[in-house]
């Protein structure tokens, strides 16, 4: 990561001084937040009124130089590189446990980075139990890749729905006898409050990496605050282009800092699938955000509740994953584990509870 923060503005070739103030005061500061820029929204100002005023095509030169500067440095994979490359550099993945021995076979391994996992299901399925899970489990020296160091610098934890809770990491790190208050030192949470709030943390996420060495970033939920901000078809234009700009930043943030990025997802009805239509297991319902977030998340997973602390994920779209393959896990203090130890847990707890009386 030092590498990327090395990078400065005034080490790109041919770029007038002009125009690195220009950026500066655009809130670029590094050849990563240029290569991660989008030319048009970099040029003309964002949603925010933010821009430098100059002509899309003079910022394309731009980003693609800082993109340049980046492929130079080892940083990002050449244009064009054979397949064997590429395997070699996906050597540097890292796979972060679940806490589930059998979600991360599920997964090939846990969650990886360079690239977003989306997890979607209804209220109530596990979705914010899995985050808070893994911002106990990827401190553990499990991750699996070379990529792999002593140990987890930290997690950023985005909140926009009020979801995060200390008390439930802390339950989860005493659970499974691990150092909590070590633990929670490490996760830096952002209360988000508006959509507004959201499109600029993630626009300026890169220094929020940089600055807690953040090896994985958590938002819960992505589009909560953009469903609640812009209701109706007459906005669902602008709402899906919000949502595409931040996607794809975080598609680019994957891959630049090797991170690994998990965004939850509600879910809205599917009318059509009450009459028995759908093939994914995800009855009447499917994850919001249409084919935006269809096409920029790398694995998507739903949930669905299967009784009291069971759950199901199915792997509704992977680039390598058998389309809705299912595996079953469980919810219990240690978060996300096992079906069959939790119930081996609550058994012995019986067990000694019953022998006391």
């Amino acid at each position: 990561m030092s590498g990327v923060s090395d990078l400065q503005l005034e080490d790109l070739p041919g770029v007038e001084p002009h125009l690195i103030s220009k950026l500066k005061r655009a809130g670029i500061q590094s050849v990563l937040d240029l290569a991660v820029s989008v030319p048009h929204e970099l040029a003309i100002g964002d949603y925010e009124g933010n821009g430098i005023a100059a002509d899309v095509e003079t910022i394309s030169e731009l980003v693609m130089r800082a993109q340049k500067a980046l492929t130079d440095s080892g940083i990002l994979t050449k244009e064009f590189c054979t397949a064997d490359e590429v395997l070699e550099r996906r050597k540097s993945l890292v796979r972060f446990t679940t806490g589930s021995a059998n979600l991360d076979a599920f997964l090939k391994g846990g969650v990886e980075t360079q690239a977003i996992t989306e997890i979607a299901g209804e209220f109530g399925s596990g979705k914010s139990q899995i985050c808070h899970t893994l911002c106990v489990t990827a401190n553990l020296s499990k991750g699996k890749g070379k990529g792999r160091g002593k140990g987890l610098d930290s997690i950023i934890f985005i909140d926009t729905e009020n979801t995060f809770r200390p008390e439930r990491i802390h339950q989860i790190a005493e659970a499974r006898g691990l150092d909590s208050e070590e633990i929670m030192k490490r996760v830096f949470v952002c209360k988000i409050n508006n959509s507004a709030q959201l499109e600029a943390i993630i626009r300026n996420l890169s220094k929020s990496i940089e600055q807690y060495r953040a090896k994985l970033v958590i938002v819960d939920s992505i589009i909560s605050l953009h469903r609640a901000e812009y209701p109706g078809r007459e906005s669902l234009a602008e709402r899906q282009q919000r949502l595409n700009v931040m996607l794809h930043k975080l598609v680019r943030l994957a891959e630049i800092y090797n991170i690994a990025i998990i965004v939850t997802n509600q879910v809205q009805s599917q009318p059509d699938n009450f009459f028995g239509n759908s093939n994914s297991g995800a009855d009447s319902t499917r994850a919001s955000g249409g084919n935006i977030m269809g096409h920029a998340c790398t694995y998507r997973i739903f949930l669905r509740k299967a009784g009291h602390d069971s759950r199901i994920a199915i792997m509704v779209d992977s680039p390598y994953h058998h389309a809705y393959d299912q595996v079953r896990f469980t919810i219990s203090e240690k978060g996300v584990e096992n079906a069959a130890a939790a119930d081996e847990g609550n058994k012995k707890t019986l067990e000694s509870s019953e022998s006391g009386w």
